[in-house]
């Protein structure tokens, strides 16, 4: 009995691991980014077996011991707009540390494997800037993409959420 109930939970956890490939397509039908939270979205639709939908839980911010500041973005959403199939793009945003502590960003999670962040991991000073680059593989993609990653620093409201989209041609 517990052999099987661990074959049904992982076949349900299984359902929460939907390919880049089923995102975009979902994104193209016209998701809004605001409602893209995690790639889980329609799974019941992979299999109709399975005895409840994988819910999508927002992502936990990881703890900090460090005092909290407050961050400027020069923007929070970025269009591409026309690229090519398999061309690989990046961005920069730009954070300003407005605060009175150092902003120190801990994790920046993308909500796809097909985004790689980098950014900048030494502590930035009060009225510093620092970057946050995400660098996007169009390989796997036809159409309309939106894409994001969720921002784990030492401010009020995190994570903080950039966006991206892209209109991939053959």
């Amino acid at each position: 009995m517990k052999k099987t109930l661990s074959i049904i939970a992982l076949s349900i956890i299984g359902l929460g691991l939907v390919s880049c490939k089923k995102e975009n397509q979902q994104a193209a039908a016209g998701a809004e980014v605001a409602n893209i939270t995690d790639s889980t979205a329609g799974a019941t639709n992979l299999a109709p077996t399975a005895a409840a939908p994988v819910s999508a839980e927002p992502a936990a911010a990881p703890v900090s011991n460090q005092p909290l500041t407050s961050i400027a973005l020069s923007e929070n959403s970025f269009d591409f707009g026309k690229i090519k199939k398999g061309e690989k793009v990046e961005h920069v945003y730009e954070v300003t540390n407005t605060g009175k502590n150092p902003l120190v960003i801990s994790e920046v999670k993308p909500g796809c494997g097909c985004t790689v962040p980098d950014f900048t991991k030494e502590p930035i000073l009060p009225g510093k800037k620092g970057k946050i680059t995400l660098h996007f593989d169009s390989s796997s993609f036809d159409g309309n993409v939106q894409k994001y990653a969720d921002v784990f620093a030492n401010v009020d409201k995190a994570p903080i959420k950039l966006t991206f989209t892209a209109n991939i041609q053959p």
